[in-house]
């Protein structure tokens, strides 16, 4: 395991977190979480922190560190949230949600509708920004994929939907 992965999990104020078997299962202002620990690391629970250790000394074990990530994830999420920003580059190419749908015009004959899933909070503070914010990272990660997915950005003039961190390498384009 890594120098993080052998670290606890400090369980902050106002957050009630209990380890039921491999059952790991946190609540605070935000919601409630779970996570199934796999067997072949073990959870303990104890001193306001959680901790995760390898039951044995095989790789596999000892790879399961991300267990302590993911349980770290979940205490995050229930805490402060987790959120992502896509940025829409093109012309006519907007954003907007109505009701539990996002719209999106991305430069196809037709609209895409997308539908917004549970646990998901998506803003379009401007037409061409999209907010993705929810308590589960993998959620709000996958459905930001599945977005970005509709018209990637491509490479000569940067047209599409891209998250906002992203860099999108330039290619030159033909010459005469």
């Amino acid at each position: 395991m890594s120098r993080i992965g052998k670290k606890p999990v400090v369980v902050p104020a106002g957050v009630t977190a209990k380890v039921d078997g491999q059952l790991v299962s946190v609540k605070g202002a935000k919601g409630q979480l779970e996570f199934l620990v796999p067997e072949d690391v073990s959870v303990v629970h104890q001193d306001n922190a959680i901790k995760v250790d390898p039951r044995n000394d095989s790789k596999r074990a000892r790879a399961l560190g991300t267990s302590r990530a993911r349980v770290n994830n979940l205490v995050i999420g229930v805490t402060a949230g987790f959120e992502k920003k896509l940025e829409i580059t093109g012309v006519g190419y907007r954003a907007a949600v109505q009701g539990k749908v996002l719209q999106l015009a991305l430069g196809y004959s037709h609209d895409v509708n997308y539908p917004i899933p549970a646990g998901i909070a998506i803003a379009t503070p401007k037409p061409t920004e999209i907010m993705i914010s929810g308590i589960d990272k993998q959620q709000v990660g996958q459905v930001a994929a599945e977005i970005r997915a509709l018209r990637g950005p491509e490479p000569y003039k940067g047209k599409g939907v891209k998250y906002a961190n992203e860099f999108i390498f330039r290619k030159e384009g033909k010459k005469k």
